[in-house]
């Protein structure tokens, strides 16, 4: 319920603390005297999308606060808790609106987004306007309301997401047979190319390998020649090893003649000896490494160009030319596997689509149900509202499917025995579109436990007895345990108010303010009266206005 709404410098309205109560609350006033203003700034720190301009003109910011009480149970517990802010049983939200245009918000002091106040308000309040009627001539928004009725949401999202699974399934198959459809428009390149490659196996690093073995053999024919003669003369015999070993042997013949004065020379000769075998074994294996056949070195070359056209060919380096055969095979791969890929794939889409068929289905069944309720509940209500022979149809019939089933829903309406029944924008007149939203809110929100429901010029388009039926209904729905707030120019429903404040606007040293009055008994007399003569209250517009209230 709501218990309080302080207002500081928004719009009209410089300073205001209002203190609501259970039951039927009314809010009077000429029009333009600033009632819209209080359910916008009601929004406002609810967290509702709204006009941005809401400070006050002069202002440097605009602040709400408004003070809801939380019966034990109340939905706005679970909300709180998931947001890790305190729960009690009292509910403070203070919203800050700067001049800037940037916003601020708290719940019970501590810092919320707006996305948990919102979650909070639908909770908290329901709010019944003038543009709610759009809804109503909307059949989209008839299928939502209809879903609500029926506590159909998890249905719905049990179809949307066999929606997005059959949508999923057949995106698969789809991109599986383009593909396939891909590969087959490549195949005979693709088998003999890999045909060739297969062939040529080449390997990772093959090429440089082939490269420098081409060149050593290139070399080999014009160094080989050279190779051999020092070979010779580092060799045994007439080289410089065998000249070099004949000299070590005279020295150590003499060498205990001469005393130590050969050791020098004999010991120098003994390390270039070592030195000079290290040469000779380096010059022979380069001498092994240089012979080659010729035949080779055709064979070397003939390899290393083979690999080189086909890199060149395919458009990568040799060294990717084995990656890219293994992608070429895993798409021949894909390609055989394709037709059995693809029947996977169907069926999988086959067993989506049944599933998306059952769930739609269900829905379906559930909605009718729900429509037949519906029905009987608007016949419930539209008859104390003064239509108690128009008959309300909640129509269903079958359409594209889609995320939410394949059902359309339509409100139709026909407000007399025997007359066509038709869409409501069509056949309802404006008090009886006035009604039928009455009526149809009143349904939607019946279990609503704790909601503060606001009718925003709910009765307009009626007067007489009809308003009056319209003032009782809401009394009666604030008397089944609810608050009811209602901002109203009919003085048959403002007189079954059970609190009464009148909003008027006053001029403040060239200002234009907005101001909220509690009425108490003699003040509603004159409000009601004005509300039925208009600015000039006659002794007859009062004695109606307490008639009026005598009837309550």
């Amino acid at each position: 319920m709501l218990v309080s709404l302080d207002i500081r410098d928004m719009l009209i309205i410089d300073r205001l603390d209002l203190e609501f109560q259970p039951g039927l609350n009314v809010l009077t006033g000429e029009t333009g005297a600033g009632k819209s203003i209080l359910l916008d700034s009601l929004g406002f720190v609810l967290g509702w999308r709204g006009r941005a301009d809401l400070v006050r003109q002069g202002a440097e910011e605009g602040e709400v606060v408004a003070v809801f009480a939380l019966p034990e149970g109340h939905a706005a517990h679970e909300v709180l808790a998931e947001a890790g802010i305190p729960v009690g049983d009292e509910l403070i939200l203070r919203r800050v609106n700067r001049a800037s245009g940037t916003k601020s918000a708290w719940i019970n002091d501590r810092r919320a987004s707006g996305e948990v106040l919102r979650a909070l308000s639908d909770t908290l309040v329901e709010l019944h306007g003038q543009q709610d009627d759009k809804g109503l001539l909307n059949p989209r928004i008839h299928r939502q309301l209809l879903d609500q009725f029926g506590a159909l949401d998890g249905q719905v999202s049990a179809v949307r997401a066999a929606w997005r699974a059959l949508s999923e399934a057949g995106k698969a198959r789809r991109a599986a047979e383009e593909r396939l459809d891909a590969a087959r428009a490549e195949e005979d390149f693709l088998r003999h190319a890999a045909d060739k490659l297969d062939k040529l196996a080449p390997q990772p690093g093959e090429d440089a390998e082939l490269d420098a073995k081409r060149r050593l053999m290139q070399a080999g024919q014009k160094i080989g020649e050279d190779v051999t003669k020092a070979a010779q003369a580092l060799g045994h015999g007439e080289g410089a090893e065998g000249r070099m070993g004949d000299a070590l042997r005279w020295l150590e013949g003499v060498a205990d003649k001469a005393g130590d004065a050969l050791d020098p020379a004999i010991e120098a000769l003994g390390r270039a000896l070592t030195e000079l075998g290290e040469a000779t074994s380096a010059v022979e294996t380069a001498l092994d490494a240089l012979a080659f056949d010729p035949s080779e070195l055709e064979a070397t070359e003939e390899r290393l160009f083979a690999i080189r056209a086909a890199a060149r060919k395919h458009g990568v380096a040799p060294d990717d030319l084995g990656a890219f055969a293994a992608e070429m095979m895993e798409k021949l791969a894909a390609l055989d596997a394709g037709a059995d890929d693809i029947a996977a794939l169907t069926r999988a889409e086959e067993a989506a689509r049944e599933a998306y068929d059952a769930a739609a289905g269900a829905l379906g069944t559930a909605r009718r149900e729900a429509g037949a309720r519906l029905d009987a509940a608007m016949g419930a209500e539209l008859a104390p509202l003064k239509m108690e022979r128009a008959v309300f149809t909640t129509e269903i019939t079958e359409t594209e499917p889609g995320p939410e089933g394949r059902d359309a829903v339509t409100f139709t309406v026909a407000t007399n025995p025997g007359a066509p029944s038709g869409p409501l924008n069509k056949i309802a007149s404006g008090g009886e579109l006035s009604r039928f939203l009455l009526a149809l809110k009143v349904c939607l929100t019946k279990d609503a436990d704790g909601l503060t429901m606001i009718f925003d010029e709910i009765d307009r388009g009626v007067g007489g007895a009809t308003a009056d039926a319209v003032g009782r209904r809401l009394k009666q729905l604030a008397d089944e345990g609810g608050q009811v707030l209602v901002v109203t120019h009919s003085p048959q429903v403002a007189a079954l108010g059970a609190h009464h404040w009148q909003v008027a606007k006053r001029v403040d040293e060239g200002i234009t303010l907005s101001n909220v009055t509690p009425l108490g008994p003699d003040d509603r007399i004159d409000e009601i009266a004005r509300m039925i003569s208009g600015d000039k209250v006659t002794d007859e517009a009062r004695a109606a206005a307490k008639s009026l209230l005598a009837s309550v």
